[in-house]
């Protein structure tokens, strides 16, 4: 019979306090080991206030010094990262515009007979007369700002227009077959591949001409009776966006010539042979610091020469007391203002030569 107290179904088997009373609770040796409190010892509870319980340091503890270790870490990394981005800004790739040079070239046939003198008469008394000698008639305009350029932009942009004439249209070297390393050094990499295959193997396809680039004669056949190549004409500067100038030129060059001495006993009379090219010009930001352009086209109309003769390579100028085997169709005069005609060939007006013809 159960004692007082206990639940109707009995009395719990095995004696009080046994093992089963607090089975339910294990305390193996991994609970052991995490537990964060121990107790002291008999010995060491035997001090003077001693308490009777410690705290163990955690086992993790490295855990929040790594993840703190790992945060800076990557504070770090993002602050470079940012910084860097600031400094050297990612730029979107640009495209630049086509930097193919398109020329065209028209020669003017002259209605009859070369006139000759001497180089300063035909220069003195023929179209030319007051003209400036050489870089001097390459006048540059006013210089204003634009909305995206400064003066200095404009004037180096001007200067490097003026540069890039004097060298392809009155260096005497280049106009007599010398290398053109000067033409060269003012062209945008972009145009070298053009320009040298123009010079290696000239072609009249609208792109690889020789006399797109510059002004040429051929030595062997024709020298420079004077070396002060008579110039006029005039620059005009237009932003064509905020990245860039645009620079057209429209000068004529009035050159005295003479047969080259290897030709033989020629007739050695001067005479007056006219080249007017109108040229564009793209000039970007880069291009002003690197002191560079990029033509975009090139336009001429030269004479007196003759319709049949190729002119890819060079110029073949009629010299004194020489005619045209063939006629343009029309008059044309190099000398005249405004918009050149397009044309295959033209007829170089009379009043374009020396008037009256001066005599040897």
């Amino acid at each position: 019979m159960g004692r007082r107290g206990d639940p109707p179904e009995g009395p719990p088997e095995g004696p009080p306090g046994g093992e089963d009373e607090y089975g339910s609770v294990v305390f193996d040796e991994s609970f052991v080991s995490a537990a964060r409190v121990q107790e002291f010892s008999a010995v060491e509870r035997m001090g003077d206030h001693a308490p009777a319980v410690r705290s163990l340091p955690s086992r993790g503890g490295r855990a929040p010094r790594r993840i703190l270790l790992l945060v800076v870490l990557v504070a770090l990394a993002f602050g470079t990262s940012v910084y860097l981005g600031v400094r050297q800004p990612h730029r979107a790739a640009v495209s630049r515009p086509d930097a193919t040079l398109r020329m065209s070239l028209v020669p003017l046939a002259p209605h009859g007979t070369v006139p000759g003198g001497t180089a300063g008469e035909v220069l003195g008394q023929g179209p030319a007369a007051q003209y400036r000698t050489g870089a001097a008639g390459i006048a540059l305009p006013a210089v204003r700002r634009t909305e995206h350029f400064t003066e200095d932009q404009v004037t180096t942009a001007l200067a490097t227009v003026k540069d890039y004439l004097v060298a392809s249209s009155i260096d005497p070297d280049v106009l007599t077959g010398g290398e053109p390393r000067a033409v060269r050094a003012l062209l945008h990499a972009d145009q070298l591949d053009q320009f040298d295959r123009s010079m290696a193997a000239p072609a009249a396809d609208g792109r690889h001409a020789v006399t797109g680039w510059l002004v040429r004669f051929d030595p062997a056949k024709v020298e420079l009776a004077d070396s002060g190549v008579r110039v006029s004409g005039a620059l005009l500067v237009t932003e064509q966006n905020a990245g860039a100038l645009e620079v057209t030129a429209d000068h004529t060059f009035a050159y005295a010539l003479r047969p080259a001495a290897a030709a033989g006993p020629v007739d050695d009379r001067a005479s007056l042979y006219t080249v007017r090219r109108e040229l564009h010009f793209r000039l970007d930001r880069d291009d002003l610091r690197r002191h560079r352009l990029t033509v975009l086209t090139s336009h001429a109309q030269a004479g007196p020469q003759d319709c049949a003769e190729e002119t890819a390579a060079e110029l073949h100028p009629l010299l004194a007391g020489r005619r045209a085997t063939t006629e343009g169709p029309a008059d044309t005069d190099p000398y005249a203002p405004g918009p050149a005609r397009a044309a295959l060939c033209g007829a170089l007006a009379d009043r374009s030569l020396p008037s009256p013809a001066p005599t040897s």
